[in-house]
């Protein structure tokens, strides 16, 4: 039978003919201790019983839902980040000033133009601070991508060459929508560049961090319209780019 979740094995009481009595140790009450002497008699054993997750289920993490999809032996997020705050619940710093954004050395994220509404769309764009900041983006048994682990992506793909339209929305792009063969679904979210703090090329083009610095800078991967192939470079640590997730090796 199941009891709260719980697989009650029955074999030993079905076998058994000796009459039960739920008041077990005869003090006129039935309790806990009542249950745990009625299966210790019989030999009766709970079996936890739960359904195991797998990639292309959609995953929640910080109040927010996400869709994800296999590729090779990797499980990525299908959607970029939006999460405001860290995995420990504090909030990542928004609605930074042009100068502030600039010259911050701290985590910090943007809505691209200050608009709230293109969260629900390209998700959060993030600098790489809050990308490496030990409180932690993705939820736990995820992370941000390596430089390494995305070139395994890519090359999953066919190579940088031709991985770009595979990985582009089929929607979105000001011209050359992808196939999302791959079902990366990637979406041009545009930029909050260090210069100036300004935001630009959304519907253009859309970068992704890694958490690999590179001296001062850091490697991200880029996508842009009527272009097949995936740029792979380094950029300030102050730009606000998008964010994955991939699940952690096994």
């Amino acid at each position: 039978m199941l009891l709260s979740g719980f697989l009650l094995s029955t074999s030993s009481f079905a076998q058994s003919s000796a009459p039960y009595n739920p008041d077990g140790n005869g003090d006129g009450l039935i309790t806990v201790i009542d249950l745990q002497d009625f299966l210790s008699t019989y030999g009766l054993a709970f079996e936890a019983t739960s359904t195991e997750w797998s990639c292309g289920e959609a995953i929640t993490s910080s109040g927010m839902g996400y869709s994800t999809f296999q590729i090779g032996d990797q499980c990525w997020f299908a959607e970029n980040l939006r999460t405001t705050t860290y995995l420990n619940g504090d909030a990542i710093p928004q609605n930074l000033s042009d100068g502030d954004w600039f010259s911050t050395t701290s985590g910090a994220m943007a809505f691209y133009q200050n608009d709230l509404t293109s969260l629900v769309a390209y998700g959060g764009l993030y600098n790489f601070f809050a990308v490496v900041d030990a409180r932690g983006l993705c939820p736990s048994g995820w992370h941000v991508p390596t430089d390494g682990e995305w070139t395994v992506l890519t090359d999953h793909l066919g190579g940088v060459s031709v991985a770009g339209g595979q990985m582009k929305a089929t929607y979105g792009w000001v011209v050359g929508n992808g196939t999302n063969s791959s079902g990366f679904s990637g979406l041009p979210g545009g930029s909050r560049f260090i210069s100036g703090g300004y935001f630009g090329s959304a519907g253009v083009s859309a970068g992704w961090w890694s958490s690999s610095p590179d001296g001062s800078n850091a490697w991200g991967r880029y996508l842009s319209s009527d272009v097949e192939n995936v740029y792979r470079g380094n950029d300030y640590q102050q730009n606000g780019f998008s964010v994955r997730c991939v699940r952690d090796a096994e």
